[in-house]
């Protein structure tokens, strides 16, 4: 039964409410841009939070609670959340990835919690049966609405999980403007001319990022530009690999690693290109973010990638796991100065399709006809 209330009661529910992260940051995103005329809203951090994060739930009247998980096995600290939404009555319970959605559909059902969306932000759909069975058996089941960030997930959702096609829904992530605002001068800061062409990246540093081919690519973009330099802002377990690959490559000295950085649109923003080369993803932020910033951008068509990014228009897309054809990208890129800044602004005007505004009103919809 609905809520009384003329505003919808909705919850988000992840691991940690963070501001790093593209899962982590779009649920903030939406949680904070969701119409507060139509909805009181929740978040529901399973493990932690960070201070940023923290800030923007209170400044949009979002209210916050931390559960302080340690481990997988830490199971008792989620009776709060069946506390939460029996007796706020919760209308509408939102999970987000693969933990949280299967927790949350489980506690979410036995609540009798109206509507219940669960959030996949794209995993490999391989080499985990048991993780693929409880997408398809279990969160599948008993979810209202499977999102699936792209049409290639949704498609894997479908045959590859056995979600019933009926239950899946495609809604790409939205850009979400970050809350740290800066005026970083990244030649400045590493000692460049204020002409080097520079090409960035940020990432968390994770096998899957491949980001060992795109040192690859670097290296040979580099013979024939030889004064480019490779920015990499994030960190990860692949860190230490990456900085031995460099330096192996003969790249040590003209690739950055800046660690982890709040600054990511200031880095973006003196940057000349922004590049992918990941094996999979979603609907990666990163894109968004170059699209803001008006940073051309090299990807490999993987995952939602295609759906957003316009090939030879909006950007450059190549095959995964080719560094000569991301190679190839990159300096067609560093040396046609003229499209690649026209590539950048159709790029920007393209981003008013994915604002995070309209991934909140797409959501604000679906919420509304599922409590109904």
């Amino acid at each position: 039964m609905r809520n009384s209330n003329s505003r919808l009661r909705v919850m988000y529910l992840i691991d940690f409410a963070t501001s790093t992260g593209g899962a982590e940051r779009f649920a903030i995103g939406l949680a904070t841009h969701l119409p507060r005329d139509r909805f009181e809203t929740w978040m529901c951090a399973t493990r932690s939070s960070d201070l940023v994060a923290s800030r923007a739930l209170a400044d949009a009247g979002v209210r916050h609670v931390v559960l302080g998980r340690r481990s997988h096995w830490d199971v008792h600290r989620l009776g709060q959340v069946a506390r939460i939404v029996r007796g706020e009555r919760i209308d509408v319970l939102h999970t987000h990835k693969f933990g949280s959605n299967l927790w949350g559909s489980l506690i979410g059902s036995a609540c009798q919690v109206p509507a219940i969306v669960a959030h996949e932000h794209s995993w490999s759909y391989e080499g985990n049966p048991t993780r693929a069975w409880l997408d398809g058996h279990v969160i599948g089941r008993l979810a209202d609405r499977f999102i699936a960030v792209s049409s290639a997930d949704g498609a894997r959702m479908v045959s590859r999980e056995g979600v019933r096609p009926s239950k899946v829904t495609i809604i790409p992530n939205g850009y979400v403007p970050s809350p740290v605002h800066s005026d970083t001068d990244l030649r400045a800061e590493l000692a460049l001319h204020p002409s080097t062409p520079v090409v960035a990246i940020a990432a968390v540093l994770r096998p899957e990022k491949r980001l060992d081919l795109l040192l690859e690519a670097y290296a040979q973009a580099s013979a024939q530009v030889p004064d480019v330099q490779l920015v990499i802002a994030g960190d990860g377990e692949c860190r230490p690999a990456l900085q031995r690959r460099a330096v192996e490559l003969g790249c040590g000295e003209t690739t950055h690693f800046l660690g982890a950085r709040a600054d990511v649109d200031g880095v973006l923003r003196c940057a000349d290109i922004g590049a992918m080369c990941s094996d999979r993803e979603g609907s990666p932020l990163f894109v968004f973010e170059c699209m803001a910033n008006e940073t051309a951008l090299v990807a490999t068509a993987v995952g939602g990638i295609p759906d957003v990014v316009e090939n030879e228009r909006t950007g450059l897309l190549v095959p995964r796991r080719d560094p000569d054809a991301l190679a190839r990208a990159l300096i067609r890129l560093l040396t046609d100065a003229p499209y690649r800044r026209r590539m950048a602004r159709d790029a920007h005007e393209r981003l008013q399709r994915y604002t995070i505004d309209v991934a909140a009103q797409r959501f604000a919809a679906l919420y509304e006809g599922l409590a109904a």
